[in-house]
């Protein structure tokens, strides 16, 4: 579907573009996968928007010089790169690739990127996106000489996650380099059953939070665009769509039965991304979020800690994990080579557990339990809660129910705007 530029109201553009996307969500029949014996989670077989765009003998890209926004994670089910098998089917004129943060094949750390090359598989230029917005990455899609852009990148559900700011400033200069944007959907690998957290207030805009969205929004990245060119886009890109099949709100990553590939260096696995949206906020602490360790993010910790922390954080109530009194030494990052002492999580009950309100218990905890708690100088947690008022609250003695309650109002807000934007019931 090509939208006429021009001739469409921001309204009506608007219409046209989730009218597409409702289109590619069309009921799936049997051998889709939304129906029918065998597959996952009581007889569906989940499809990702990159498996129905191949079955459609990528009709959507019929004549199109098209460029893929992508990083490891996108991959078929028998784990083959998408772009390694679009570029060696003569349906498709692929002629460029995009890398976000830790690059396309995924070579660079955290705050890192792989820069600008030829890929040796495909031979294939890759163009980095990383930190780049506005004109200048719309320059760089106008270089590449495609007609469309496609975005197929596994979220983690958190705002703080870059990648889907890498959605937003891709649809961005999209729009401003006259390109068409294509969005195929993967799942929220921790459900998208509710949004939970504070708002970002747009006084704290980075890159670990563009637009005043949950922080943890509960989205697919389909949901998520539809959301950025309705609400935050001041100009829409041409967007289309193509949704999964066979996904419900309520399953976990392991219910799609996909292969699970560390979308970034330190998330090894889907038990990482459950704990990320709450946990990461240690990222804004002294203290150990628990990278260099094979558990990061489930691991938390600082010079000095003892077991009165673990004690405390289990005499929280939190509801779905406990908390083990943990010793280890990362091997990089904060204490590198260092032996520490903390917290493990072990979530036993996913269903119950809330991360964020996890993640605030543990801070404060971790205040009172221990002398030597400081933020970081910077008010890193300024920008990952997307207020001052984690921050504040918890400094002026603050307990857990309190500083949740203070941001509820932001949030029912927000969850009527992203009702609008959900598309899988």
């Amino acid at each position: 579907m090509n939208l006429s530029r021009g001739s469409l109201s921001r309204r009506g553009l608007l219409a046209a573009t989730t009218a597409t996307a409702l289109t590619s969500a069309a009921p799936a029949s049997a051998a889709e996968g939304g129906g029918g014996p065998g597959g996952s989670a009581g007889g569906r077989r989940l499809r990702t928007g990159f498996e129905r765009l191949a079955a459609d003998g990528y009709a959507l890209l019929d004549g199109e010089r098209v460029g893929v926004v992508t990083n490891p994670t996108g991959i078929t089910r028998d784990v083959r790169h998408i772009v390694d098998v679009m570029h060696a089917d003569e349906r498709v004129d692929l002629v460029a690739v995009f890398g976000p943060e830790h690059g396309f094949r995924g070579t660079a750390q955290a705050g890192g990127s792989e820069g600008r090359y030829d890929d040796p598989a495909t031979g294939l230029p890759v163009y980095d996106t990383y930190q780049k917005s506005g004109k200048a990455l719309a320059d760089i899609f106008t270089a590449s000489g495609v007609d469309t852009i496609v975005f197929d990148i596994q979220d983690v559900g958190a705002r703080f996650y870059t990648y889907i700011w890498t959605l937003f400033d891709c649809m961005e200069s999209a729009e401003l380099a006259g390109k068409r944007f294509v969005v195929l959907d993967r799942p929220n690998p921790v459900t998208g059953r509710g949004a939970y957290g504070p708002v970002l207030h747009k006084e704290f805009a980075t890159f670990v939070g563009r637009q005043p969205i949950a922080q943890a929004h509960g989205m697919t990245v389909t949901e998520l665009a539809l959301l950025f060119n309705g609400e935050f886009l001041e100009r829409p890109v041409e967007l289309e769509t193509v949704r999964m099949t066979g996904w419900k709100r309520s399953d976990f990553y392991d219910a799609s039965e996909l292969p699970w590939v560390p979308p970034s260096p330190n998330m090894p696995t889907p038990e990482t991304a459950l704990v990320y949206s709450g946990t990461c906020l240690f990222e804004g602490t002294n203290l150990s979020e628990g990278r260099g360790t094979t558990r990061p993010f489930e691991l938390l910790g600082a010079e000095g800690i003892d077991r009165k922390w673990a004690a405390a954080a289990n005499d929280a109530g939190l509801r779905g994990v406990r908390f083990r009194e943990a010793y280890f030494a990362p091997t990089f990052s904060k204490f590198q080579g260092k032996t520490i002492g903390g917290v493990q999580l072990h979530v036993h009950d996913r269903e119950a557990y809330d991360p964020v309100r996890t993640g605030i218990a543990l801070l404060v905890t971790a205040k009172r339990a221990w002398s030597g708690f400081a933020w970081r100088s910077d008010n890193w947690i300024d920008k990952l809660t997307g207020t001052t008022r984690v921050r504040t609250m918890i400094d002026a003695g603050a307990g857990t129910d309190e500083v949740v309650a203070a941001w509820q109002d932001d949030l029912a807000r927000f969850r009527a705007v992203r009702r609008r934007y959900l598309h899988y019931r």
